[in-house]
C-alpha cells in the first residue's frame, strides 16, 4: 500500500511570505511519492478568525471556513512548486503518492463532518496533520513552524503548554501512532536529510506518559 512509509509533514501557514518557503518546498518536492503535505492556514484562516470577531458567526461556521482556508494556502503552494499536487480524498492522495508527487492535502472533503474532529479553534492544522498521519498509517509526522522549536525532547502536552499546538493535538498524536517532530524555520536542511527514513532533526515529541490510578 503506498501509505506504508509515508511521511506527513505539516507546513504552517505562518511561513507564507517569508524567504524560507521557498526552502521548504524545494526539499519536499524531493520527496515525491513519499511524503504528504498538510497546509496551515496562515494569513487566510487569520481573516476567518478576523471575521468571526467582527460578524458573530458560529464556531462551526469558522471551522469550516478554517479547512477552506488550509485549502487556499495548499493551492497556493502547489502553484509555487511543481511535483506538488493538491488532493482531497484517500484515492486522489494515494494516485498522487503512486506517480512520483507530493499530495497537499485538501482537507475539507475528509475532515469536515467527522464525530471525533471538534469544529472549534480547539483543531487546527496541527491536529488534522496528526487526524490524516492515523487516517494514513503514516510512520513519522513533522511540524513545521515559524517559532522556534523548545530542547527535546518534549512532549505533547508540553509543547500545548507553550502554546506551540492546539488543545486537540496531544489526544489526536496519541491516537495516530506516528514518530513525530517539531521543526523550526529554518530547518529545512534536517528534514532534507531524513527523507530517507532517518530522523529528519529538530524536536522529538516524545509520547505522553499516561498515569494511572491504582
Amino acid at each position: 500500500m503506498p501509505q506504508q512509509g509515508i511521511l506527513v509533514v505539516k507546513l504552517g501557514g505562518s511561513l507564507a511570505g517569508t524567504p524560507v518557503l521557498a526552502d521548504w518546498l524545494k526539499v519536499l518536492a524531493q520527496a515525491g511519492g513519499r511524503c504528504v503535505i498538510v497546509p496551515g492556514g496562515g494569513p487566510f484562516a487569520d481573516q476567518v478568525r478576523k471575521l468571526q470577531r467582527e460578524l458573530g458567526f458560529d464556531d462551526a461556521t469558522a471551522h469550516h471556513l478554517a479547512l477552506l482556508a488550509m485549502e487556499q494556502f495548499g493551492r497556493v503552494l502547489a502553484a509555487l512548486q511543481p511535483g506538488l499536487a493538491p488532493a482531497s480524498s484517500r484515492d486522489e492522495i494515494d494516485k498522487a503518492l503512486g506517480s512520483g508527487q507530493v499530495p497537499v492535502w485538501m482537507p475539507t472533503a475528509m475532515a469536515l463532518g467527522r464525530p471525533e474532529i471538534p469544529e472549534s479553534w480547539l483543531v487546527t492544522s496541527d491536529s488534522l496533520a496528526a487526524w490524516l498521519a492515523g487516517a494514513l498509517n503514516a510512520d513519522r509526522l513533522v511540524l513545521v513552524k515559524s517559532a522556534a522549536p523548545p530542547p527535546g525532547p518534549v512532549t505533547a502536552a508540553e509543547l500545548l503548554h507553550r502554546g506551540l499546538v492546539d488543545p486537540a493535538f496531544p489526544g489526536f498524536f496519541s491516537k495516530s501512532g506516528a514518530a513525530a517532530w517539531y521543526l523550526g524555520p529554518d530547518q529545512a536542511a534536517s528534514l532534507a536529510a531524513g527523507l530517507d527514513g532517518r530522523e529528519p532533526g529538530g524536536t522529538k515529541i516524545a509520547r505522553d506518559i499516561l498515569r494511572l490510578c491504582p
